[in-house]
Protein backbone atom coordinates (compact mmCIF):
# COMPACT_ATOMS: atom_id res chain seq x y z
CA UNK A 1 0.00 0.00 0.00
CA UNK A 2 1.21 3.67 -0.68
CA UNK A 3 1.70 5.56 2.37
CA UNK A 4 0.66 8.97 1.80
CA UNK A 5 -2.03 10.91 3.57
CA UNK A 6 -5.21 8.69 2.98
CA UNK A 7 -6.77 7.60 6.29
CA UNK A 8 -8.80 4.94 5.10
CA UNK A 9 -7.93 1.19 3.23
CA UNK A 10 -11.53 1.27 1.77
CA UNK A 11 -12.97 4.68 0.57
CA UNK A 12 -16.85 4.55 1.21
CA UNK A 13 -19.88 6.46 -0.59
CA UNK A 14 -21.02 9.16 0.82
CA UNK A 15 -25.07 9.42 0.99
CA UNK A 16 -27.39 11.54 2.64
CA UNK A 17 -24.58 13.10 5.12
CA UNK A 18 -23.31 9.42 6.09
CA UNK A 19 -19.96 7.65 4.55
CA UNK A 20 -21.20 3.85 3.58
CA UNK A 21 -19.77 0.88 2.65
CA UNK A 22 -20.35 -0.75 -0.15
CA UNK A 23 -20.44 -4.34 -0.74
CA UNK A 24 -17.98 -4.82 -4.01
CA UNK A 25 -14.67 -2.88 -4.15
CA UNK A 26 -11.98 -2.56 -6.96
CA UNK A 27 -7.94 -1.30 -6.37
CA UNK A 28 -7.29 1.95 -7.18
CA UNK A 29 -3.32 2.47 -8.24
CA UNK A 30 -0.41 5.12 -8.01
CA UNK A 31 0.23 5.34 -12.12
CA UNK A 32 3.83 6.27 -10.66
CA UNK A 33 4.84 3.30 -9.43
CA UNK A 34 2.01 0.50 -10.12
CA UNK A 35 1.52 0.51 -6.12
CA UNK A 36 -2.82 0.15 -4.58
CA UNK A 37 -3.66 2.88 -2.80
CA UNK A 38 -6.60 2.01 -1.48
CA UNK A 39 -10.02 0.19 -2.70
CA UNK A 40 -13.05 1.92 -3.61
CA UNK A 41 -16.74 0.80 -3.89
CA UNK A 42 -18.24 -0.77 -7.44
CA UNK A 43 -21.71 0.89 -6.45
CA UNK A 44 -24.93 -0.30 -7.18
CA UNK A 45 -28.06 1.25 -8.91
CA UNK A 46 -30.03 0.58 -5.25
CA UNK A 47 -26.89 2.65 -4.31
CA UNK A 48 -27.82 5.63 -6.67
CA UNK A 49 -31.14 5.27 -5.96
CA UNK A 50 -30.18 6.02 -2.39
CA UNK A 51 -28.43 8.95 -3.29
CA UNK A 52 -31.04 10.33 -5.52
CA UNK A 53 -33.71 10.35 -2.36
CA UNK A 54 -31.79 11.61 -0.42
CA UNK A 55 -31.01 14.81 -2.85
CA UNK A 56 -34.42 15.29 -3.38
CA UNK A 57 -35.63 15.10 -0.50
CA UNK A 58 -32.69 17.83 0.52
CA UNK A 59 -32.90 20.10 -2.14
CA UNK A 60 -36.78 20.80 -1.26
CA UNK A 61 -35.19 22.71 2.24
CA UNK A 62 -32.26 24.34 0.24
CA UNK A 63 -33.94 25.82 -2.58
CA UNK A 64 -36.11 27.76 0.26
CA UNK A 65 -32.28 29.45 1.77
CA UNK A 66 -31.59 32.58 0.44
CA UNK A 67 -28.96 32.54 -2.44
CA UNK A 68 -26.65 34.55 -0.61
CA UNK A 69 -26.84 32.23 2.89
CA UNK A 70 -25.98 29.32 0.38
CA UNK A 71 -23.03 31.45 -0.39
CA UNK A 72 -21.47 31.62 2.84
CA UNK A 73 -20.92 27.59 3.25
CA UNK A 74 -19.15 28.11 -0.21
CA UNK A 75 -16.98 30.10 1.21
CA UNK A 76 -16.45 27.99 4.14
CA UNK A 77 -15.64 25.43 1.55
CA UNK A 78 -13.27 27.18 -0.07
CA UNK A 79 -11.52 28.07 2.99
CA UNK A 80 -10.85 24.61 3.96
CA UNK A 81 -10.21 24.11 0.35
CA UNK A 82 -6.97 26.93 0.91
CA UNK A 83 -6.04 25.85 4.47
CA UNK A 84 -5.74 21.89 3.19
CA UNK A 85 -4.04 22.80 -0.53
CA UNK A 86 -0.99 21.44 0.03
CA UNK A 87 -2.18 17.99 1.38
CA UNK A 88 -4.81 17.47 -0.94
CA UNK A 89 -2.60 17.76 -3.59
CA UNK A 90 0.13 15.57 -2.70
CA UNK A 91 -3.32 13.38 -2.78
CA UNK A 92 -4.55 14.34 -6.50
CA UNK A 93 -0.62 13.46 -7.75
CA UNK A 94 -0.66 10.25 -5.48
CA UNK A 95 -3.42 9.29 -7.22
CA UNK A 96 -3.44 11.08 -11.08
CA UNK A 97 0.11 11.11 -11.21
CA UNK A 98 0.60 14.64 -12.41
CA UNK A 99 3.10 17.05 -11.25
CA UNK A 100 2.86 18.02 -7.42
CA UNK A 101 3.02 21.77 -8.84
CA UNK A 102 0.12 21.02 -11.46
CA UNK A 103 -1.54 19.37 -8.75
CA UNK A 104 -1.33 22.45 -6.60
CA UNK A 105 -2.79 24.76 -9.62
CA UNK A 106 -5.68 22.57 -10.04
CA UNK A 107 -6.87 22.50 -6.35
CA UNK A 108 -6.07 26.40 -6.37
CA UNK A 109 -8.96 25.98 -8.99
CA UNK A 110 -11.20 24.33 -6.69
CA UNK A 111 -11.13 27.46 -4.29
CA UNK A 112 -11.17 29.89 -6.84
CA UNK A 113 -14.37 27.99 -7.99
CA UNK A 114 -15.92 28.17 -4.59
CA UNK A 115 -14.81 31.78 -3.61
CA UNK A 116 -16.10 32.64 -7.34
CA UNK A 117 -19.78 30.87 -7.61
CA UNK A 118 -19.82 31.97 -3.49
CA UNK A 119 -19.70 35.41 -4.99
CA UNK A 120 -22.77 34.58 -7.19
CA UNK A 121 -25.08 33.88 -4.43
CA UNK A 122 -25.22 37.66 -4.37
CA UNK A 123 -25.67 38.19 -7.83
CA UNK A 124 -27.67 35.38 -9.71
CA UNK A 125 -29.24 38.01 -11.75
CA UNK A 126 -32.51 38.23 -13.43
CA UNK A 127 -33.85 40.93 -15.43
CA UNK A 128 -36.53 43.45 -14.85
CA UNK A 129 -38.32 44.80 -17.86
CA UNK A 130 -41.72 47.08 -19.11
CA UNK A 131 -44.91 44.97 -19.13
CA UNK A 132 -46.53 45.94 -22.15
CA UNK A 133 -50.06 46.85 -20.57
CA UNK A 134 -50.43 49.63 -17.21
CA UNK A 135 -49.91 48.13 -13.94
CA UNK A 136 -47.91 45.69 -14.30
CA UNK A 137 -44.64 44.28 -13.50
CA UNK A 138 -42.25 42.01 -15.15
CA UNK A 139 -39.25 40.39 -14.16
CA UNK A 140 -37.58 36.69 -15.13
CA UNK A 141 -35.22 34.79 -12.50
CA UNK A 142 -33.41 32.16 -12.03
CA UNK A 143 -34.40 28.95 -11.07
CA UNK A 144 -33.45 25.83 -9.18
CA UNK A 145 -33.64 22.66 -11.36
CA UNK A 146 -33.75 20.51 -8.13
CA UNK A 147 -31.74 17.17 -8.24
CA UNK A 148 -28.24 17.56 -10.76
CA UNK A 149 -26.05 14.06 -11.47
CA UNK A 150 -22.20 14.87 -12.21
CA UNK A 151 -19.92 12.70 -14.21
CA UNK A 152 -16.38 13.92 -13.90
CA UNK A 153 -13.16 12.90 -15.47
CA UNK A 154 -9.74 11.20 -14.07
CA UNK A 155 -7.49 13.77 -15.13
CA UNK A 156 -8.79 17.14 -13.07
CA UNK A 157 -10.57 14.77 -10.42
CA UNK A 158 -11.51 18.20 -8.53
CA UNK A 159 -10.99 21.13 -10.56
CA UNK A 160 -13.67 20.03 -12.95
CA UNK A 161 -15.82 19.22 -9.80
CA UNK A 162 -16.12 21.69 -8.25
CA UNK A 163 -16.47 23.67 -12.03
CA UNK A 164 -19.95 21.81 -12.26
CA UNK A 165 -20.90 20.88 -7.69
CA UNK A 166 -20.65 24.60 -6.94
CA UNK A 167 -22.45 26.32 -8.75
CA UNK A 168 -25.21 23.77 -8.79
CA UNK A 169 -24.95 24.25 -5.44
CA UNK A 170 -25.21 27.95 -5.36
CA UNK A 171 -27.92 27.77 -7.58
CA UNK A 172 -30.16 25.56 -5.20
CA UNK A 173 -29.94 22.30 -6.11
CA UNK A 174 -28.73 19.26 -4.76
CA UNK A 175 -26.01 17.00 -6.40
CA UNK A 176 -25.30 13.58 -7.33
CA UNK A 177 -21.77 12.94 -8.55
CA UNK A 178 -19.84 9.62 -9.78
CA UNK A 179 -16.10 10.57 -9.78
CA UNK A 180 -14.05 7.86 -12.20
CA UNK A 181 -12.81 5.15 -10.49
CA UNK A 182 -9.31 5.90 -11.54
CA UNK A 183 -9.31 8.94 -8.96
CA UNK A 184 -11.76 8.71 -6.24
CA UNK A 185 -9.57 10.07 -3.50
CA UNK A 186 -10.65 13.71 -4.67
CA UNK A 187 -14.20 13.25 -4.21
CA UNK A 188 -13.90 11.39 -0.67
CA UNK A 189 -11.91 14.54 0.89
CA UNK A 190 -14.11 17.00 -1.01
CA UNK A 191 -17.07 14.98 0.72
CA UNK A 192 -15.14 15.93 3.97
CA UNK A 193 -14.39 19.13 2.99
CA UNK A 194 -18.29 20.08 2.37
CA UNK A 195 -19.30 17.84 6.15
CA UNK A 196 -16.95 19.87 7.80
CA UNK A 197 -18.02 23.49 6.13
CA UNK A 198 -21.89 22.45 7.03
CA UNK A 199 -23.27 21.76 3.90
CA UNK A 200 -26.82 20.37 5.41
CA UNK A 201 -26.87 16.47 4.88
CA UNK A 202 -28.27 14.63 1.26
CA UNK A 203 -26.85 17.78 -0.44
CA UNK A 204 -23.73 16.08 -1.92
CA UNK A 205 -23.93 12.39 -2.60
CA UNK A 206 -20.63 10.80 -3.89
CA UNK A 207 -21.39 7.49 -5.46
CA UNK A 208 -18.31 5.13 -6.70
CA UNK A 209 -18.21 2.88 -9.85
CA UNK A 210 -18.39 2.17 -13.27
CA UNK A 211 -19.98 4.50 -15.79
CA UNK A 212 -21.75 1.12 -16.92
CA UNK A 213 -23.60 0.53 -13.75
CA UNK A 214 -23.60 4.02 -11.63
CA UNK A 215 -23.29 6.32 -14.65
CA UNK A 216 -26.19 4.69 -16.64
CA UNK A 217 -28.63 4.35 -13.08
CA UNK A 218 -27.90 8.19 -13.01
CA UNK A 219 -28.65 9.13 -16.59
CA UNK A 220 -31.92 6.91 -16.53
CA UNK A 221 -33.57 7.85 -12.95
CA UNK A 222 -36.19 10.31 -13.26
CA UNK A 223 -35.81 12.23 -10.39
CA UNK A 224 -32.32 13.32 -12.18
CA UNK A 225 -32.69 16.56 -13.94
CA UNK A 226 -29.97 17.26 -15.51
CA UNK A 227 -26.89 15.80 -16.26
CA UNK A 228 -23.42 17.06 -16.31
CA UNK A 229 -20.90 15.11 -17.94
CA UNK A 230 -17.01 15.73 -19.37
CA UNK A 231 -15.26 12.72 -20.70
CA UNK A 232 -14.86 10.92 -24.29
CA UNK A 233 -17.41 11.78 -27.19
CA UNK A 234 -18.40 8.24 -27.38
CA UNK A 235 -20.07 8.32 -24.12
CA UNK A 236 -21.27 12.08 -24.09
CA UNK A 237 -22.92 10.90 -27.73
CA UNK A 238 -24.32 7.91 -25.39
CA UNK A 239 -25.61 10.19 -23.08
CA UNK A 240 -26.95 12.76 -25.59
CA UNK A 241 -29.19 10.25 -27.22
CA UNK A 242 -30.71 9.10 -23.46
CA UNK A 243 -31.19 11.91 -22.07
CA UNK A 244 -32.52 13.08 -25.45
CA UNK A 245 -35.32 10.53 -25.58
CA UNK A 246 -36.72 11.23 -21.86
CA UNK A 247 -36.22 14.81 -22.57
CA UNK A 248 -33.72 15.79 -19.44
CA UNK A 249 -31.27 18.66 -20.02
CA UNK A 250 -27.76 17.22 -20.17
CA UNK A 251 -24.20 19.37 -20.81
CA UNK A 252 -21.18 17.59 -22.25
CA UNK A 253 -17.97 18.62 -22.30
CA UNK A 254 -16.34 16.26 -24.36
CA UNK A 255 -12.99 15.59 -26.45
CA UNK A 256 -10.08 18.26 -28.46
CA UNK A 257 -7.71 18.25 -31.12
CA UNK A 258 -6.02 21.34 -30.04
CA UNK A 259 -3.79 23.79 -32.33
CA UNK A 260 -0.66 26.07 -31.82
CA UNK A 261 -0.34 28.45 -34.77
CA UNK A 262 3.19 29.58 -34.59
CA UNK A 263 3.41 32.50 -37.62
CA UNK A 264 6.97 33.98 -39.45
CA UNK A 265 6.71 36.60 -36.92
CA UNK A 266 6.52 34.97 -33.69
CA UNK A 267 8.65 35.64 -30.78
CA UNK A 268 9.81 31.42 -30.97
CA UNK A 269 10.97 31.32 -27.93
CA UNK A 270 7.61 32.24 -25.81
CA UNK A 271 6.18 29.59 -28.60
CA UNK A 272 8.33 26.97 -27.79
CA UNK A 273 7.78 27.70 -24.27
CA UNK A 274 4.16 27.68 -24.74
CA UNK A 275 4.02 24.09 -26.87
CA UNK A 276 6.12 22.80 -24.57
CA UNK A 277 3.63 23.47 -21.71
CA UNK A 278 0.42 22.75 -23.32
CA UNK A 279 1.26 19.33 -24.78
CA UNK A 280 3.43 17.80 -21.97
CA UNK A 281 1.88 19.00 -19.27
CA UNK A 282 0.09 16.47 -17.35
CA UNK A 283 1.87 14.44 -20.02
CA UNK A 284 -1.06 15.22 -22.88
CA UNK A 285 -3.80 14.27 -20.76
CA UNK A 286 -5.85 17.60 -21.00
CA UNK A 287 -8.72 18.28 -23.04
CA UNK A 288 -6.81 21.35 -23.78
CA UNK A 289 -3.31 19.56 -24.60
CA UNK A 290 -1.66 21.15 -28.06
CA UNK A 291 -1.56 17.78 -30.25
CA UNK A 292 -1.08 19.90 -33.09
CA UNK A 293 1.66 23.06 -34.36
CA UNK A 294 0.65 24.65 -37.40
CA UNK A 295 3.32 26.37 -38.44
CA UNK A 296 4.81 28.86 -41.24
CA UNK A 297 6.81 27.33 -43.60
CA UNK A 298 9.30 29.98 -42.95
CA UNK A 299 10.02 28.90 -39.48
CA UNK A 300 8.92 25.63 -39.63
CA UNK A 301 13.09 24.22 -39.53
CA UNK A 302 14.28 26.57 -36.61
CA UNK A 303 10.85 25.61 -34.42
CA UNK A 304 11.61 21.72 -34.90
CA UNK A 305 15.34 22.56 -33.89
CA UNK A 306 14.30 24.61 -30.28
CA UNK A 307 11.22 21.79 -29.91
CA UNK A 308 13.86 18.51 -29.99
CA UNK A 309 16.30 20.87 -27.80
CA UNK A 310 13.99 21.71 -25.13
CA UNK A 311 12.07 18.41 -25.05
CA UNK A 312 15.14 16.42 -24.32
CA UNK A 313 15.73 18.28 -21.45
CA UNK A 314 11.98 17.35 -19.93
CA UNK A 315 12.27 15.08 -17.20
CA UNK A 316 10.47 11.96 -16.59
CA UNK A 317 9.02 10.15 -13.31
CA UNK A 318 6.82 10.51 -10.06
CA UNK A 319 5.72 13.62 -9.86
CA UNK A 320 5.58 13.68 -6.21
CA UNK A 321 9.53 14.15 -6.92
CA UNK A 322 11.12 17.77 -7.02
CA UNK A 323 12.53 18.62 -10.57
CA UNK A 324 9.98 15.97 -12.58
CA UNK A 325 8.11 18.06 -15.68
CA UNK A 326 6.32 14.88 -17.08
CA UNK A 327 4.84 12.38 -15.00
CA UNK A 328 2.79 9.25 -15.56
CA UNK A 329 0.23 8.34 -18.02
CA UNK A 330 -3.41 6.85 -16.01
CA UNK A 331 -3.23 3.77 -16.57
CA UNK A 332 -1.98 0.51 -18.94
CA UNK A 333 -5.15 1.57 -21.44
CA UNK A 334 -3.86 5.05 -21.61
CA UNK A 335 -0.28 3.73 -22.27
CA UNK A 336 -0.93 1.28 -25.09
CA UNK A 337 -3.60 3.21 -27.05
CA UNK A 338 -0.75 6.24 -27.59
CA UNK A 339 1.43 3.27 -28.47
CA UNK A 340 -1.11 2.86 -31.48
CA UNK A 341 -0.78 6.22 -32.32
CA UNK A 342 3.10 6.45 -32.41
CA UNK A 343 2.60 3.14 -35.06
CA UNK A 344 -0.39 4.60 -37.04
CA UNK A 345 1.94 8.47 -37.31
CA UNK A 346 4.95 6.27 -38.61
CA UNK A 347 2.26 4.21 -41.56
CA UNK A 348 0.78 7.08 -42.68
CA UNK A 349 4.24 9.10 -43.34
CA UNK A 350 4.62 11.54 -40.82
CA UNK A 351 8.45 11.68 -39.65
CA UNK A 352 9.41 10.92 -35.72
CA UNK A 353 11.67 13.18 -34.62
CA UNK A 354 11.97 12.64 -31.08
CA UNK A 355 10.35 10.04 -28.18
CA UNK A 356 7.74 7.63 -29.38
CA UNK A 357 8.62 4.86 -27.09
CA UNK A 358 7.50 3.84 -23.82
CA UNK A 359 9.92 4.33 -20.92
CA UNK A 360 10.67 3.06 -17.39
CA UNK A 361 12.47 5.56 -14.92
CA UNK A 362 14.49 3.65 -12.39
CA UNK A 363 12.77 2.33 -9.24
CA UNK A 364 9.62 2.92 -11.12
CA UNK A 365 9.46 0.03 -13.16
CA UNK A 366 5.90 -0.80 -12.74
CA UNK A 367 4.89 2.53 -13.59
CA UNK A 368 2.97 4.22 -16.75
CA UNK A 369 5.68 6.58 -18.43
CA UNK A 370 5.75 7.56 -21.88
CA UNK A 371 8.25 9.59 -23.85
CA UNK A 372 7.58 13.61 -24.98
CA UNK A 373 7.19 12.63 -28.38
CA UNK A 374 7.20 15.02 -31.73
CA UNK A 375 5.95 14.55 -35.21
CA UNK A 376 7.02 16.92 -37.81
CA UNK A 377 5.59 16.42 -41.81
CA UNK A 378 2.10 15.51 -40.86
CA UNK A 379 -1.05 16.71 -42.68
CA UNK A 380 -4.07 17.97 -42.40
CA UNK A 381 -5.95 14.62 -43.29
CA UNK A 382 -3.85 12.15 -40.92
CA UNK A 383 -5.74 10.42 -38.01
CA UNK A 384 -2.41 11.53 -35.70
CA UNK A 385 -3.40 14.97 -36.94
CA UNK A 386 -7.08 14.66 -36.72
CA UNK A 387 -7.89 12.23 -33.63
CA UNK A 388 -7.64 12.99 -29.99
CA UNK A 389 -4.74 10.33 -28.84
CA UNK A 390 -4.83 11.81 -24.72
CA UNK A 391 -1.14 11.36 -24.37
CA UNK A 392 2.46 13.32 -25.07
CA UNK A 393 2.78 13.32 -28.84
CA UNK A 394 2.73 16.71 -31.12
CA UNK A 395 1.97 16.51 -34.98
CA UNK A 396 3.34 19.55 -36.72
CA UNK A 397 2.08 20.98 -39.95
CA UNK A 398 3.44 23.17 -42.26
CA UNK A 399 1.03 26.41 -43.89
CA UNK A 400 1.95 28.91 -46.24
CA UNK A 401 0.48 31.88 -44.88
CA UNK A 402 -2.34 32.84 -42.10
CA UNK A 403 -5.56 31.57 -44.65
CA UNK A 404 -4.27 28.18 -44.25
CA UNK A 405 -3.54 27.82 -40.75
CA UNK A 406 -6.85 29.15 -39.46
CA UNK A 407 -8.48 26.39 -42.14
CA UNK A 408 -6.16 23.96 -40.88
CA UNK A 409 -7.09 24.67 -37.17
CA UNK A 410 -10.72 24.08 -38.55
CA UNK A 411 -10.20 21.17 -39.97
CA UNK A 412 -11.08 18.79 -37.35
CA UNK A 413 -14.01 17.56 -35.94
CA UNK A 414 -13.34 19.19 -32.13
CA UNK A 415 -13.52 22.65 -31.56
CA UNK A 416 -12.20 23.60 -27.80
CA UNK A 417 -9.11 25.51 -27.65
CA UNK A 418 -6.17 26.80 -29.98
CA UNK A 419 -3.90 29.70 -29.69
CA UNK A 420 -1.93 31.42 -32.62
CA UNK A 421 1.62 33.14 -31.83
CA UNK A 422 2.38 36.02 -33.52
CA UNK A 423 3.39 40.42 -32.92
CA UNK A 424 0.64 41.46 -35.95
CA UNK A 425 -2.32 42.76 -34.35
CA UNK A 426 -4.44 42.70 -37.82
CA UNK A 427 -3.59 38.93 -37.44
CA UNK A 428 -4.23 38.55 -33.83
CA UNK A 429 -8.05 39.78 -34.35
CA UNK A 430 -8.26 37.77 -37.43
CA UNK A 431 -7.63 34.57 -35.55
CA UNK A 432 -9.77 34.90 -32.62
CA UNK A 433 -12.82 35.45 -34.83
CA UNK A 434 -11.71 32.42 -37.15
CA UNK A 435 -10.68 30.67 -35.25
CA UNK A 436 -13.71 27.53 -34.49
CA UNK A 437 -12.90 27.08 -30.82
CA UNK A 438 -14.55 27.91 -27.99
CA UNK A 439 -11.23 29.53 -26.39
CA UNK A 440 -8.65 31.12 -28.24
CA UNK A 441 -5.11 32.38 -27.06
CA UNK A 442 -2.85 35.22 -28.00
CA UNK A 443 0.69 34.50 -27.68
CA UNK A 444 0.35 31.54 -25.20
CA UNK A 445 -0.65 27.76 -25.08
CA UNK A 446 -3.72 25.91 -25.50
CA UNK A 447 -4.35 25.22 -21.80
CA UNK A 448 -4.83 27.78 -18.36
CA UNK A 449 -8.27 28.45 -18.50
CA UNK A 450 -9.63 30.69 -15.59
CA UNK A 451 -12.73 29.91 -14.31
CA UNK A 452 -14.56 33.16 -14.45
CA UNK A 453 -15.08 32.64 -18.01
CA UNK A 454 -16.82 29.93 -19.42
CA UNK A 455 -15.14 26.55 -20.48
CA UNK A 456 -16.14 24.66 -23.08
CA UNK A 457 -16.25 23.36 -27.35
CA UNK A 458 -17.88 23.90 -30.54
CA UNK A 459 -18.43 21.07 -32.81
CA UNK A 460 -17.53 17.46 -31.56
CA UNK A 461 -16.47 19.29 -28.50
CA UNK A 462 -19.75 19.16 -26.58
CA UNK A 463 -23.51 20.37 -26.44
CA UNK A 464 -23.13 24.13 -26.36
CA UNK A 465 -23.10 24.21 -22.89
CA UNK A 466 -20.18 25.69 -20.74
CA UNK A 467 -18.84 24.83 -17.42
CA UNK A 468 -17.25 27.60 -15.05
CA UNK A 469 -17.82 31.41 -15.67
CA UNK A 470 -21.63 32.73 -14.95
CA UNK A 471 -22.83 30.69 -17.95
CA UNK A 472 -22.55 27.48 -15.68
CA UNK A 473 -25.51 28.86 -13.81
CA UNK A 474 -27.30 28.33 -17.09
CA UNK A 475 -26.83 24.61 -16.84
CA UNK A 476 -27.94 24.49 -13.39
CA UNK A 477 -30.92 26.58 -13.47
CA UNK A 478 -34.53 27.26 -15.51
CA UNK A 479 -35.87 30.74 -16.60
CA UNK A 480 -38.39 31.93 -14.63
CA UNK A 481 -41.16 34.56 -16.27
CA UNK A 482 -42.86 36.06 -13.55
CA UNK A 483 -45.94 39.01 -14.16
CA UNK A 484 -47.47 40.46 -11.29
CA UNK A 485 -50.82 42.69 -12.20
CA UNK A 486 -52.24 45.61 -9.66
CA UNK A 487 -54.20 46.83 -11.81
CA UNK A 488 -57.53 45.13 -10.13
CA UNK A 489 -58.84 43.96 -13.54
CA UNK A 490 -58.10 40.96 -16.14
CA UNK A 491 -55.97 42.17 -18.44
CA UNK A 492 -55.61 39.71 -21.28
CA UNK A 493 -52.25 40.40 -22.96
CA UNK A 494 -52.19 41.13 -26.49
CA UNK A 495 -56.15 41.24 -26.91
CA UNK A 496 -56.37 44.00 -24.49
CA UNK A 497 -53.94 46.14 -26.26
CA UNK A 498 -55.24 48.98 -28.64
CA UNK A 499 -53.25 48.65 -31.82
Amino acid sequence: MSKVLVDVEVLPNYINGRFVQAENVTSVVNPANGEKIVEVPLSTESDVDLAVRAAHEAQKEWALVPAPQRAEILYSIGNLLKERKEEIARLLTLENGKVLEEARGEVQEGIDMAFYMAGEGRRMFGQTTHAELPNKFAMSVRAPIGVVGIITPWNFPIAIATWKAFPALVAGNAVVWKPATETPIMAYELAKICEEAGLPKGLLNVVYGSGSTVGEAMVHHPDIQVISFTGSNETGRRIAEQCGSQLKKYSLELGGKNAVIVMDDADLDLAVEGIIWSAYGTSGQRCTACSRVIVHEAVKEELEKRLVEEIKKLTIGNGLEEGIRVGPIINEGGLEKIKRYIEIGKEEGAELLVGGKEVHPPSLENGYYFEPTLFTNATIDMRIAQEEIFGPVISLISVKDLDEAIEANNSVTYGLSSSIFTQDVNKVFRAQRDLDTGIVYINAGTTGAEIHLPFGGTKGTGNGHRDSGIQALDVFTEWKAVYVDYSGKLQRAQIDIDS
